[in-house]
């Protein structure tokens, strides 16, 4: 990839870069709507307007976002579902074609925001074309892409340590922008909705943040720490940590409590 189009593609990742994955303002949008479509169509990320967004969003407003971004620049990306073991269609992410390529090459690069990370990364081929793999040491979690065949590759992610683990495998072909929101639409009822998820990094430090289920862990360079947030001090703390609103966090937990 060009020079140039390689800084437009950074640029625009460094741009998404501090906002929070979570699931608050899904959960309150489905409740303000009643349905899984008017709730993504309520989602700030379908007008393509990020600096209007509520506070973050999860892998589908992300992906949605700069699969708009980056067609409105010239770019063709490629919406992909993400599977893990025996749950579809649960992830996504895009996957950019070098528009430099010429016949000798065949070069293009996983986006993956909802997965926290924001580096385009050029993806391997398989074996025999390539080397099947190519591993990034990221912080404060390495990647590791592995492409066992042309049709498929998979996501491997690991830090401090860590033995790397299967997160994710992406048929690479793709899918249409109407599968892609019929997806989204059905990821308003999956069981992650049932209770707060939020994650942050902080790519300056190196530190990532993750809160599910009561449970904050705090990840860096040199390993993790789990703890326990008290319930009284659970909005502030969420509120400072992940850079929502705290109204956002007490209207979506108040929605979660009466279910």
């Amino acid at each position: 990839m060009s020079p140039e189009n390689m800084k437009k593609v950074v640029d625009l990742c460094n741009q998404i870069s501090n906002i929070t994955y979570e699931n608050l303002t899904k959960i309150i949008r489905l409740e303000q709507t009643g349905s899984a479509t008017g709730a993504r169509k309520l989602d700030d990320s379908d007008q393509n307007d990020i600096d209007s967004w509520m506070g973050g969003g999860t892998c589908f407003s992300m992906t949605w976002h700069l699969y708009q971004a980056l067609t409105d620049m010239g770019f063709k990306p490629r919406l992909v579902m993400g599977h893990k073991r025996k749950e579809r269609n649960i992830h996504c992410a895009l996957i950019l074609p070098d528009p430099d390529e010429t016949l000798l090459s065949s070069n293009s690069y996983l986006l993956d925001p909802g997965y926290l990370i924001f580096d385009p990364l050029p993806m391997p081929l398989p074996q025999p074309f390539g080397t099947g793999e190519a591993f990034f040491p990221l912080s404060p979690n390495c990647v590791r892409l592995v492409r066992p065949t042309l049709e498929s590759m998979e996501l491997w992610t690991g830090g401090a340590g860590a033995p790397m683990k299967l997160r994710f495998e992406y048929p690479v072909e793709g899918v249409s922008v109407e599968e892609f929101k019929h997806h989204w639409n059905e990821s308003f009822y999956r069981e992650m909705m049932t209770y707060p998820v939020l994650n942050r990094l902080d790519r300056e430090k190196g530190v990532q943040y993750y809160y599910q289920k009561g449970n904050l862990v705090v990840r860096n360079a040199t390993g993790s720490k789990m703890t326990k947030i008290d319930p009284a001090d659970r909005v502030q703390t969420l509120s400072d940590i992940f850079k929502l609103s705290p109204t956002i966090i007490e209207k979506a937990l108040n929605i979660l409590e009466k279910k």
